[in-house]
């Protein structure tokens, strides 16, 4: 008698995480409109079966999103969104809790690099010399300007490469990792060290050198990514 294969129970994710989930189906469902006031917190806890705390968490970090408009005395309002296809599907599918953020970090750091390599086979002039402001722009911006002026050097990597699905898809991935977690941690970087990593990207790609232009981005992605999982963990803790 041929034996059963033993079954792997992953761990649950967090309740939140699904209560999230849900909600993100809801607002996506067609029944609310962008201004749309949705139910209260008691409403939704009496809807899903779960605890306040856990669904008011659910809110707060689909506000961190974007997704929804929190107004004291007021309640929440659905946002909507306005992005193009492929930013909503990562905006929205985004995986909440420690191990999405993880897979997140992961996986923006893995197609960063690879942008980088293809940016450096694909530059011209013109997209050189758009990196190089972008870079400039880097040291010499205001600091409170200085992670815009982080993203649009990205931005322009993106550009350069000429896959418009990873540019779209790293959007949207900088874009979460931004607001869902950068400005709840302060995980943020010296400016220095932020700048100096990218000097020798914006050299490769120059130089047209794939492989140095994605060595370059790993140890950048690496130390970015390290540093906000630190924060990440902290917080937690």
């Amino acid at each position: 008698m041929a034996e059963l294969a033993r079954i792997t129970v992953e761990p649950r994710e967090p309740l939140a995480a699904e209560v999230s989930r849900r909600l993100i189906d809801y607002l996506m469902s067609g029944e609310v409109q962008p201004g749309d006031r949705i139910p209260s917190e008691r409403q939704l806890t009496e809807m899903l079966g779960v605890n306040r705390p856990t669904v008011r968490e659910a809110i707060k970090s689909l506000g961190f999103l974007g997704l929804l408009e929190i107004r004291q005395s007021s309640g929440t309002y659905f946002r909507g969104t306005d992005s193009d296809v492929l930013y909503r599907l990562f905006e929205l599918g985004l995986v909440l809790g420690e191990r999405g953020a993880r897979d997140m970090v992961q996986a923006r750091a893995e197609l960063e690099v690879i942008v980088a390599g293809l940016a450096a086979q694909a530059r011209d002039e013109a997209g050189v010399e758009l990196l190089r402001a972008r870079l400039t722009a880097m040291r010499e911006c205001p600091d409170k300007e200085f992670p815009e002026a982080d993203t649009a050097f990205h931005a322009a990597l993106g550009d350069l490469a000429g896959n418009t699905v990873l540019r779209d898809m790293l959007k949207g991935m900088r874009a979460m990792i931004q607001r869902g977690w950068v400005e709840r941690t302060g995980a943020v970087r010296s400016r220095k060290v932020a700048y100096d990593d990218h000097v020798p990207i914006f050299e490769a790609v120059a130089d047209g050198d794939a492989e140095a232009a994605r060595a370059a981005m790993a140890r950048h992605m690496d130390g970015a990514s390290r540093r906000l999982m630190k924060a990440l963990e902290q917080r937690e803790g």
